[in-house]
């Protein structure tokens, strides 16, 4: 009896050693097979990123970028004059004291080309903002509507293309100067005249995702026109409206400093980085400082602008393969 009791344990220990290997051969099965390699899936916003970090001109130039928007706005409330302020050194050099020079009226250079990158930045910025606004509305409604919507809206873009943008920003500007504007009237007739391009652009891209399935699909389903073109066209063409967007930004500021160096744009006391070169430029051979620095300034950062959208273009590309930078 003794002898068959160890025997009988052995029985149930291998039964239970079989039980617990079919639980866990069905909880196995249950699970699906493993990979042996797992990859997370990305969504489409971490593939754009990925794409523009590995684009290092780009990010070198973003880097610069904010270091100037940071220390024009920072930079000016922190520094030891203001560009307003008159020292006792009249038409100095470059020194520790005066990073750039003085200029003849004993005004500190940094200061000034802090405050007229402030200026040209809360311009640009605001022009950016306004006609890449009204230019991607246009360009949604004129391409989803097509038919009449788009020719009334196409033909009144190409009629403000036609417009000599210039001599129109000169008079425009002159006239609201002398009536008591101020830098954001600047930056109103410039968005009036820039928004053109960014609405054909999008207008491009509605005409040919409106045709897509999931449009139809959104039709089928009772989706409303301002859903389909606020839900699921507009989110689709944010990467043209960015890229598009930072090309306004460049041109805006080389407009901005056109205009101020004609002297329609920010008026004294204030002044611009344009308005700084205009000033500077009978100078440009006895005081140096007075003209190439604010020149230098809006160089930086048009270029830097530029190699942004290159970055964004690249990154928003889902055909791009080659990191060019």
């Amino acid at each position: 009896m003794a002898e068959n009791e160890p025997a009988a344990a052995g029985t149930r220990t291998g039964a239970d050693v079989e039980e617990r290997a079919g639980a866990a051969a069905e909880q196995a099965a249950a699970r699906g097979p493993e990979r042996e390699f797992t990859v997370a899936a990305k969504t489409q916003w971490q593939l754009i990123l990925r794409r523009f970090l590995q684009h290092r001109l780009a990010i070198g130039s973003l880097i610069v970028f904010l270091l100037v928007v940071v220390v024009s706005l920072v930079g000016a409330r922190l520094w030891h004059y203001k560009y307003e302020d008159i020292t006792p050194e009249f038409s100095t050099a470059p020194s520790l004291k005066h990073p750039m020079g003085t200029d003849g009226l004993g005004h500190d250079g940094f200061a000034q080309v802090l405050r007229g990158a402030q200026k040209s930045v809360q311009i640009t910025l605001l022009v950016a903002l306004l006609s890449t606004t009204f230019g991607t509305l246009l360009g949604a409604y004129a391409g989803y509507y097509r038919g009449v919507t788009d020719s009334v809206l196409m033909r009144f873009t190409d009629l403000v293309l036609t417009i000599p943008a210039i001599a129109i920003l000169i008079v425009v500007a002159s006239a609201l100067n002398r009536a008591g504007g101020s830098w954001w009237v600047i930056a109103i007739v410039l968005a009036a005249l820039l928004w053109t391009s960014i609405a054909r652009v999008v207008r491009g891209v509605f005409l040919s995702l409106r045709e897509k399935e999931y449009v139809e699909a959104a039709r089928a389903l009772g989706a409303s026109d301002w859903r389909i073109i606020y839900r699921h066209l507009l989110p689709n063409a944010t990467g043209a409206v960015i890229v598009n967007a930072t090309i306004i930004v460049a041109v805006a500021i080389l407009s901005e400093t056109a205009l101020s160096y004609l002297g329609v744009g920010v008026q004294s006391p204030d002044v611009s980085l344009g308005s700084l070169i205009s000033a500077g430029q009978q100078a440009a051979t006895t005081r140096p400082w007075l003209f190439y620095f604010p020149g230098l300034i809006i160089i930086i950062i048009a270029l830097t602008i530029n190699f942004i959208g290159d970055g964004l273009r690249d990154a928003f590309d889902p055909t791009q393969r080659r990191v060019r930078a």
